[in-house]
C-alpha cells in the first residue's frame, strides 16, 4: 500500500517539484548547507527533507521515487516505533489498533507519498514526545537524550513549529526539569549545526526570510495566501482520519483521561489544533503532527470500550466511498469538491461493514479492525490503478515535458500557474526560458480554465 505506484503520478503540486529540485541540486552540487532553487537560495524550509531527497537522487532512483521513496521508507520506520512506544506504554491492544488506524487512515496514507516536510516533521516530533512520555514516567536520561535527538530532526525538518507544539512538555514534565539538560544538549548538537552554518554562509538574509518570513509572517500575515477560517482544520481532521472518523465518538467516553499519560496524548491534540486554528495560513499537512496522539487514544478508546460494533460498523461503511474518491481525484486535485465529478459508492465495498459488524458482536474486534485494515489497503491500491493515471494526466507536468523534450530547444514559456511552472522545472532540469525573454518559435501557453499546451500561432497541440 505504501510503496506500489510512487511512480505513478509526477511530482504534484508546487511544493513537491520545487523541494525535489532543491534536493537533487544538493546532491549535483555537493552543497548540504545552502538549498537553492535553480541556483538562488530558497530559505523556506529546514535541509532535512533535501537531504534525504538528495540521497534518493545519489542512489539513482528516479526522477519521482528519489524525492518519495526516503519519506515512505520514514513513515514506515515511524510505524514501527509508534507501536513499540505505545505498546510500552498502554499495553498490546491499544497500540494494535492505534497503529492500525494511524497507518490506514487518509491523511497518514496521502502525506506518506509525497515529497513534502509534514511527514517528516510528524514522525519525528511524534516520536520525540512518547519517548518524553516514557522519560516523566521513568527518569531515563538515555530515553530524554533520544527524544531531545529526535525533537532536534523535527526542528530541521519544519523550523520552530515542533518546539511550539512541545509546549505541553513543560506542564507534565515539570516535576523533572532539574534533569533536562541530557536533552537539552542532544537537541542542539542535532538541531544547531545546520541554523549556524546556514547563516554564517548566508548572513542576515536567512534570519529574514527563514525565520521572519516563514515563521511570523506564516502565522500572522495574509501575505502567503492560505488563509483560511478560525473551524478549517475541523473537517480537515476528520477527513484525514477516514475512514476510522466514526470512532472518534469514543474520545467522549468516561475513563478516557485517567492518567498522565492520556491526559498528555490529549493536551498534545488539543493544544497543537488550538495553535494551528489561531494561525492565519492554514494548510491541511500542518495537523499531521497531532494524528499520532489521536489515533494512540482512539486506540485506546477502543481497546476498552464494551460495544463498538456500530462505530466500526460504520467505518466499513465509509469504505464504500472509495469509488468515489477514485473517479473524482483528478477533479478534486485540480478544482476542489464543489467541481468533481463524483461517482457511485461502491457496494461491494459497503458490504464489509455486515462481517465487520458480527466479528465485532462474536468478540473478535482485532479481526474485525483488521478487515476495515484490508479494506482500505485494497482501496488505496485500487485508487492507484483507476485514478492516477488520469491525475497524472491532467495535473503533473510531467506528461507536458514528454510532449516538450524532443523540441525543448524550440520552446519557451509564457506565465502559467506556478505548480506547472515548477514542476516543468524539474522534469527539464534546466528550466525553460521566458518568452518575453527569449522568444522561440513554439510557446507554452495556458489559458483560463485550462491545462498548458503547447502552440505554435494558432494551433494548439495538448501533451
Amino acid at each position: 500500500m505504501y510503496f506500489t505506484g510512487l511512480a505513478g503520478v509526477g511530482l504534484v503540486g508546487p511544493d513537491e517539484p520545487r523541494y525535489a529540485s532543491i534536493g537533487r541540486a544538493m546532491a549535483d552540487a555537493g552543497d548540504w548547507v545552502t538549498p537553492k532553487l535553480w541556483g538562488e537560495a530558497w530559505f523556506e524550509k529546514p535541509a532535512l527533507l533535501y537531504w534525504m531527497i538528495a540521497l534518493g537522487h545519489r542512489a539513482g532512483l528516479g526522477p519521482e521515487w528519489g524525492p518519495r521513496l526516503p519519506v515512505a521508507i520514514l513513515s514506515m520506520l515511524f510505524l514501527w516505533f509508534y507501536h513499540s512506544a505505545l505498546r510500552r506504554e498502554f499495553g498490546a491492544p491499544a497500540a494494535g489498533f492505534a497503529a492500525a488506524v494511524l497507518a490506514t487512515s487518509a491523511g497518514w496514507i496521502a502525506f506518506s507519498q509525497v515529497a513534502v516536510t509534514d511527514l517528516p516533521m510528524a514522525a519525528a516530533f511524534s516520536a520525540a514526545m512518547l519517548l518524553a512520555l516514557r522519560w516523566i514516567g521513568t527518569g531515563s536520561r538515555r530515553t530524554l537524550a533520544a527524544a531531545g535527538a529526535l525533537l532536534g530532526v523535527a526542528v530541521l525538518a519544519k523550523g520552530l513549529v515542533p518546539l511550539v507544539l512541545a509546549a505541553p512538555l513543560a506542564w507534565f514534565g515539570r516535576r523533572r526539569v532539574r534533569e533536562i539538560l541530557p536533552g537539552a544538549g542532544a537537541f542542539l548538537v542535532v538541531a544547531v549545526p545546520w541554523y549556524a552554518l546556514c547563516w554564517l554562509r548566508n548572513g542576515q538574509v536567512f534570519f529574514d526570510q527563514f525565520f521572519w518570513r516563514h515563521h511570523f509572517e506564516r502565522f500572522g500575515s495574509e501575505s502567503l495566501a492560505h488563509r483560511q477560517p478560525f473551524w478549517f482544520y475541523a473537517p480537515v481532521l476528520l477527513a484525514g482520519l477516514f475512514p476510522w472518523t466514526p470512532l472518534a465518538a469514543h474520545l467522549f467516553g468516561r475513563g478516557l483521561l485517567r492518567g498522565w499519560r492520556r491526559q498528555l496524548l490529549v493536551v498534545w491534540v488539543l493544544f497543537g489544533f488550538v495553535f494551528f486554528s489561531a494561525s492565519t495560513n492554514k494548510l491541511p499537512g500542518y495537523l499531521l503532527p497531532l494524528m499520532p496522539a489521536l489515533c494512540a487514544l482512539m486506540g485506546i478508546a477502543l481497546a476498552e470500550t464494551r460495544r463498538p460494533r456500530w462505530s466500526l460498523a460504520a467505518c466499513g461503511l465509509l469504505l464504500g466511498l472509495i469509488p468515489v474518491v477514485a473517479a473524482a481525484l483528478p477533479d478534486l486535485l485540480i478544482a476542489g469538491l464543489r467541481r468533481a465529478d463524483l461517482g457511485a459508492p461502491g457496494w461491494v465495498w459497503i458490504a464489509m461493514a455486515v462481517p465487520v459488524w458480527f466479528l465485532e458482536r462474536r468478540g473478535r474486534r482485532l479481526a474485525a479492525v483488521a478487515l476495515v485494515a484490508a479494506g482500505v489497503g485494497a482501496g488505496i491500491l485500487w485508487i492507484k490503478l483507476a485514478a492516477l493515471p488520469g491525475a497524472d494526466a491532467r495535473m503533473t507536468a510531467r506528461p507536458l515535458w514528454r510532449a516538450v523534450a524532443p523540441r525543448a530547444g524550440e520552446v519557451c514559456v509564457e506565465p502559467i500557474h506556478r505548480a506547472w511552472r515548477y514542476g516543468l522545472n524539474y522534469y527539464s532540469r534546466e528550466p525553460l526560458p521566458d518568452c518575453a525573454v527569449a522568444p522561440r518559435p513554439l510557446r507554452i501557453r495556458q489559458r483560463p480554465g485550462n491545462m498548458p499546451a503547447i502552440e505554435r500561432g494558432a494551433e494548439v497541440n495538448s501533451p
